[in-house]
């Protein structure tokens, strides 16, 4: 099998993670995430020293071609026609004017509505990563569509929501149960302190493969903040109208036991109550410097990640991995009229986030980026667009190469034909991704600290790139929009 094996990161955490959930029992469902945390010895760092990765998780299959907008003349004649009634007018695109121009006089823009982006990225603090997707080593769509599966292995269940969702983040189909997020996060969790290494990883949109590594967790919070046990946490409230109750029940649940399975289900509990407390005074009160929108749920929980990134010091973090997510991309139908308040929304989020780093004057220490299933077809099913492959993404921060475009525009087509200039579709405009995703978050892990040596046993598809292939693309293992 040419995909990651769990087993080549460590069965023995596997184990051990299974046997937690067993111990904690159905009463306590997300004592398992901290069960196996804070166990990783600290190395000292200096105490200006600290990083984040913020993934901003795009479910439902992000469509590429409305995002990141064919804007030349020739290219968006192209665009319109292919499109038809979904495809959005010209004088509502903002252009993006990179820095170095694009070759052969390629243009794109981004929807009126995506101003705040656009504003970023003018600023230099946004790059765009054309054309990325899963693969397993470089292709090319004469190798997708040929017999020898062996030397041009592809991605398995393509198209498929769940497990495309599962190898973006963890290179492995639905049912994996290590991401790169967790793996980068266990190589931080030596530089984070032991009373704190449970917060290296925190999720602010529910369980998600992508944090969870071998020792590393995810610590799950909500846009309120961290998550209580009833009548067992937390100073207010009483139980059936009692304090006298609620003491009661804090002291069984979480003092010693003599029976060994009560005793590790209360030690897990105790922890959790701790990590409530610790987390509740971290983040301190909700007023920040940034506009960050309200009914925005997006913007929600990029605020909470402001506040616990805020409250890093207090917890002496040095690097941290986060979560969060907005649905709603599955767009089959009506593209033309919900994918530009998706979009909207998307931008006046990450921007408030950008502006409040900067207000925290660490823009340059904390990285935001997008991810999504896949992108879409280029071609219309009536008024949507089905499930494609590679997709345009954003990468936001103050150590970002901004203003710049990155990868290999691809051609605005729909054929699958033997035409030299549309090798990198597989039919109705699907992109063949001409930057991997193995590419794009190495880029990332070593701008966060993760060695070249390192690199591989994170990412397992990343030792097939680093050099140009036959059809003239580079494919580097790092990509280089990152300072």
């Amino acid at each position: 099998m040419y995909l990651i094996d769990p087993a080549g990161h460590s069965r023995r955490a596997f184990l051990r993670r299974t046997g937690q959930l067993a111990m904690a029992g159905t009463a306590l469902p997300f004592a398992i995430n901290l069960a196996a945390m804070g166990e990783a010895a600290a190395q000292a760092a200096p105490s200006d020293d600290y990083k984040a990765l913020v993934c901003v998780f795009l479910f439902g299959g992000n469509d590429y071609a409305n995002t990141v907008v064919n804007y030349d003349t020739a290219s968006y004649a192209k665009y319109s026609t292919i499109r038809g009634s979904i495809a959005l007018a010209q004088d509502k695109l903002t252009e993006l004017r990179p820095t170095l121009p694009l070759a052969g006089g390629r243009q794109y823009a981004l929807d009126s509505k995506m101003a705040k982006l656009a504003t970023l990225f003018d600023e230099g603090k946004m790059a765009v990563q054309l054309n990325v997707g899963p693969l397993i080593k470089p292709l090319t769509r004469a190798q997708f569509n040929g017999p020898n599966r062996k030397d041009f292995p592809i991605p398995p269940k393509l198209f498929s929501h769940n497990d495309q969702q599962s190898i973006w983040q963890s290179s492995s189909p639905e049912g994996s149960v290590i991401g790169w997020g967790g793996n980068i996060g266990d190589i931080a969790l030596e530089q984070n302190p032991t009373a704190s290494s449970l917060f290296t990883c925190i999720s602010v949109s529910g369980n998600t493969v992508f944090l969870s590594g071998d020792e590393a967790l995810q610590y799950q919070v909500g846009t309120g903040g961290a998550v209580r046990i009833k009548g067992v946490s937390g100073a207010t409230g009483n139980i059936y109208n009692s304090a006298t109750v609620k003491a009661a029940l804090q002291q069984l649940a979480q003092q010693p036991r003599s029976h060994t399975l009560e005793n590790e289900y209360n030690k897990v509990t105790k922890r959790a109550v701790d990590a409530e407390g610790k987390i509740t005074d971290a983040i301190q009160s909700d007023d920040l410097a940034a506009n960050f929108p309200t009914g925005n749920y997006l913007a929600s929980q990029l605020k909470m990640v402001a506040r616990l990134i805020r409250g890093r010091t207090a917890l002496g973090l040095k690097r941290q991995v986060f979560f969060v997510s907005m649905g709603g991309f599955d767009l089959h139908d009506d593209i033309d009229t919900r994918q530009p308040v998706l979009m909207a929304a998307l931008s006046e989020a990450m921007a408030a986030f950008q502006r409040q780093m900067e207000a925290f004057q660490i823009a340059d220490k904390v990285t935001a980026f997008t991810a999504s299933d896949f992108g879409r077809t280029l071609s219309s099913n009536g008024n949507g667009a089905d499930h494609g492959w590679g997709s345009h993404h954003f990468v936001v921060g103050g150590a970002v190469k901004g203003k710049a475009f990155y990868g290999t525009p691809p051609p605005v087509s729909v054929t699958n034909t033997s035409a030299d200039d549309d090798q990198w579709h597989v039919g109705q405009g699907r992109l063949l991704p001409t930057t991997s995703v193995d590419q794009y978050a190495a880029t990332l892990a070593r701008w966060f600290g993760v060695s070249d040596e390192r690199l591989n046993g994170i990412l397992p598809n990343l030792k097939n790139f680093g050099m140009t292939a036959p059809s003239g693309i580079v494919y580097p293992r790092d990509i280089g929009f990152m300072k």
